[in-house]
C-alpha cells in the first residue's frame, strides 16, 4: 500500500494528472451552488410550512418562527453540503477522470498486465452512483452521532475510506482483471483496499487538499490495484 501512494504521488505531479485536478471538485462545488440558488427558499419555507403548527407560530410569532426555520437550515446545510460536494467531486472522478487514469498508468507502469475486462462502463457507473447514495445514507443515518467527540473525529474517516473502495477499487480493475481475479482480490486483498480508502479520506477532510484529493485517491487505487493483480497472477502461474 505505501508504494502505491508513493507511485501516486510521483504520477500526480505530471502535467497530464495535474490538469484533472480541479474541476472534479469545482464541478460539484458549481452544481450544488447551483441547486442550493434555486432551491433554497423553498427548503426554507417546506420548513417553515412544517413548524406553523398554531401552538408554536402563537408562542414564537411569524418573524421568530421565520428565523429559527433559516436558522435550522442553515445547520443542516453546514453538516449535509460538505459530504455532498466530496462524495459528487469522487463520483464525477470516478466516472470520468478514472479511465483516463487508468491509460496514463497502465501503459507507464503495467504495460504487461494482460486486460481481461472483467467490468464495463456501464457497470463502473452503477456502481459509482450505487455507492455514492448509499455514502449519503450512511452519513444521514449517523448524523446524530457528531453530538459525541470521538464518533465526529472518527466516522468521516470510516465513511469516506468506504465510499473511497467502493468507487476506486471497480473502476481500477475494471480493465484488466477478469470477474473471477475481482472476486479473489476482493476476498483476499478487500481489507488493504479499506484501509487505502481510509488513507485516503483523511487528504479528503483536509482543507485545501482536499482539492487534489479525488484525482490522488484514484492514482492510488489504480497502482494498488494493479499490483496485487500481477501478484495473484503470479501465484497461480
Amino acid at each position: 500500500m505505501g508504494e502505491a501512494l508513493l507511485k501516486a504521488t510521483r504520477d500526480f505531479f505530471t502535467a497530464r494528472m495535474l490538469g484533472l485536478v480541479l474541476w472534479p471538485l469545482l464541478g460539484s462545488i458549481l452544481l450544488w451552488s447551483f441547486l442550493g440558488h434555486f432551491f433554497w427558499s423553498d427548503l426554507v419555507n417546506g420548513l417553515q410550512h412544517l413548524a406553523a403548527v398554531p401552538a408554536l407560530k402563537n408562542l414564537l410569532g411569524d418573524r421568530l418562527l421565520h428565523w429559527l426555520s433559516a436558522f435550522s437550515v442553515s445547520i443542516a446545510l453546514l453538516l449535509i453540503v460538505p459530504p455532498l460536494v466530496q462524495s459528487t467531486a469522487l463520483l464525477i472522478t470516478a466516472i470520468v477522470a478514472m479511465p483516463v487514469m487508468l491509460e496514463y498508468v497502465a501503459q507507464r507502469d503495467y504495460p504487461q498486465l494482460e486486460r481481461r475486462k472483467g467490468g464495463s462502463v456501464t457497470g463502473g457507473v452503477w456502481n459509482a452512483l450505487a455507492a455514492t447514495l448509499a455514502y449519503l445514507l450512511l452519513w444521514l443515518l449517523t448524523l446524530p452521532l457528531w453530538l459525541f467527540g470521538i464518533p465526529a473525529i472518527i466516522l468521516p474517516v470510516l465513511l469516506n475510506g468506504w465510499l473511497n473502495d467502493r468507487l476506486f477499487r471497480y473502476d481500477a480493475l475494471a480493465q484488466h482483471a477478469s470477474r473471477e481475479e475481482y472476486a479473489l482480490l476482493r476476498r483476499r486483498a478487500g481489507g488493504s483496499f479499506y484501509l487505502l480508502g481510509c488513507s485516503a479520506a483523511l487528504i479528503q477532510l483536509v482543507p485545501l487538499l482536499n482539492l487534489i484529493a479525488p484525482v490522488y485517491s484514484g492514482l492510488s487505487f489504480i497502482h494498488f490495484g494493479c499490483a496485487e493483480l500481477g501478484k495473484l497472477r503470479a501465484t497461480r502461474l
